[in-house]
Order: structure tokens, then C-alpha cells, then sequence
């Protein structure tokens, strides 16, 4: 299908090789990227975040400066027309005219998907509630081959919410599209993948094992995918005080692993990494949010250009 003038709604919505189609482009990108600074020159991307977003919002504002575009911000919802009433139809046909791509973000599932459905120009889904976050999957993908210079063949882990967690969901089904030798889903009985994911793995074939404890696996795993509890997405606040600060990776848990074991994260975290986890060699999140800006430079350029 190619990229030109797509839609960016789901993970699922891509085959493995369009994948490294892109992951070829944010390679020539990263090695020169000054090649590129015109590359959307004239070109206009209206961002709309109806939820807070520090690295993906900002991952893709510069991208699109760094590429000679130009963008503009709904920026917060109550300096919005939404504030007076407006509804998310109207606010979606108003970006679309003014804009030549819209990245989206909304709390309600299935939002991005309607707006793409409204819009006659790309939309770019940068997160909606617990479902998708399609461009943090091809990031963490390509920071795994950057890294360890292949997806397929490597044990994962991952660790934290795996059942609000719209990036870990989206990480678990990107990894299908490739051939991991197993999937490790580390989590609280309660916050457990959600049964369309799971159901997604086994009728990929993907070997999955279902476990609380990170220590059972630890010394198995060559990425690690560590991931916050999503305060925000519990219906019952009961229910997040139950589960918060389940799980805290420190330098001891580490050491029981592989030596070249990398430890990713989609950021913000809260407690679930100790901070002296950050200057070791095991922590490679950092650098993965460095790598969001090329990923994202690398898709605008294919859906506006080709």
C-alpha cells in the first residue's frame, strides 16, 4: 500500500515490510540529516492533543521543523473552541482544512480512526485511551534493530500495565509482525493483556508466557520494555491503589540478566525504574526518545512526499 497520504491509526494496519521500508528511511535520515531540512517545505501539520504529551508531541513538532514544515498547535483544550462547546467533529474539520496532516490525540478509544474517517487529509494517531500508539511501536522496533541489530529471534519482556498500556499493547502487536523466540508479559493478575491481544499472538504464533514476577525471567530476556501503571485509565481509583508501585527495576534485578540485556521504556515514568538504573549500560530509554524525532521524521516524509 505504501505510505503516501495514509492514514497512521494502528500497528496492525501495517506489514512487516512496510515497516522496513520505513526503518531504511529513518537510517539515511539519522546519517544525514541535513539533507532533508526542505524536504516539507510548504507543507503545514496541526497537532491536537486532547491529552498532556511531552515526548510525542514535541518528537513530532520538531520533526516537521527539522524537515523546512511549518505547524500549529490546538494547544491545551481550554483555550480551545471546545471549551465553548464545540464538538470533536467541527474541531477535526477545522484542522483538516487548515492543515495538510493532523497528529491526534484523545483519551476515548477509537477516536483517531473517526477523525481519520472526517478528515480528508492524513491523520496520525499519537494515542487513543488504552488502544493504539502506532508511532511508539515503530520507534521501539527500530531502537530493538538499532540496538541489536534484528527484531526477529530475541526474547522480550514486558513489564508493568499491559492492560491500559496503549504502547505496550501496540509494542506486543507490532513484535507479532516479526518472529520474536518468545514473549515474556510481566504483570499484576489484574492488569494482564487485554484478550484481543492476546488472541492476536496466538493466532500469529507467537510463544508467549504469562507471568507476576520479573525474576522468573529476567536472565532469559535481550530487551526489556518496562512500562508505568496507567493511573489515568482505572475506572476505580481503588483499583490503581491496589497495583501502584508493583513492580521497581533496580540494578540488583539487572544484574541477574544477560550482560548485553537492554532496558527500554516509553516515558514518563514514575517509580518503576530506579534512577540509578539510568546511567548503566542496561538503560537505553533515553536514546530510544532521542530516536522518535528521526522515526517521525522519516513517516511525515513518506505521507506527505512519498
Amino acid at each position: 500500500m505504501g505510505f503516501r497520504n495514509r492514514d497512521i491509526i494502528s500497528i496492525l494496519d501495517f506489514r512487516r515490510e512496510e515497516l522496513e521500508e520505513l526503518f531504511s528511511v529513518v537510517d539515511e535520515m539519522r546519517k544525514n540529516p541535513s539533507a532533508h531540512s526542505s524536504a516539507l517545505s510548504g507543507y503545514l501539520m496541526a497537532t491536537a492533543f486532547f491529552e498532556p504529551s511531552t515526548r510525542t508531541r514535541l518528537s513530532f513538532q520538531t520533526a516537521m521543523l527539522r524537515l523546512g514544515g511549518s505547524v500549529i498547535d490546538m494547544a491545551e483544550v481550554q483555550r480551545s473552541s471546545i471549551a465553548k462547546g464545540e464538538n470533536f467533529t467541527d474541531t477535526i474539520r477545522m484542522l483538516d482544512a487548515y492543515s495538510d496532516v493532523i497528529a491526534i490525540r484523545h483519551k476515548i478509544d477509537g477516536s483517531a480512526r473517526y477523525a481519520a474517517e472526517i478528515a480528508e487529509n492524513p491523520v496520525i494517531n499519537c494515542g487513543d485511551g488504552k488502544k493504539n500508539h502506532p508511532t511508539q511501536a515503530m520507534l521501539d522496533l527500530y531502537t530493538v534493530k538499532t540496538l541489536k541489530n534484528r527484531i526477529d529471534g530475541l526474547n522480550y519482556g514486558i513489564l508493568g500495565d499491559l492492560k491500559y498500556g496503549r504502547a505496550a499493547a501496540s509494542l506486543i502487536l507490532g513484535l507479532a509482525l516479526f518472529r520474536p523466540e518468545r514473549i515474556y508479559l510481566i504483570s499484576p493478575e489484574s492488569l494482564r493483556v487485554r484478550p484481543e491481544v492476546r488472541e492476536h499472538l496466538e493466532n500469529s504464533g507467537v510463544d508467549y508466557v504469562e507471568t507476576t514476577r520479573i525474576e522468573d525471567c529476567i536472565s532469559e530476556l535481550d530487551v526489556l520494555y518496562v512500562t508505568r501503571v496507567q493511573k489515568e485509565r482505572f475506572p476505580d481509583p481503588s483499583e490503581y491503589e491496589r497495583v501502584k508501585g508493583s513492580y521497581r527495576l533496580t540494578l540488583d534485578i539487572l544484574r541477574a540478566g544477560k550482560e548485553d540485556l537492554v532496558v527500554l521504556h516509553p516515558l514518563p515514568r514514575v517509580d518503576e525504574i530506579d534512577f540509578k538504573v539510568d546511567d548503566s549500560k542496561y538503560a537505553k530509554y533515553f536514546l530510544q526518545a532521542k530516536l522518535g524525532v528521526f522515526v517521525r521524521m522519516a513517516l511525515l516524509k513518506l505521507i506527505l512526499r512519498g
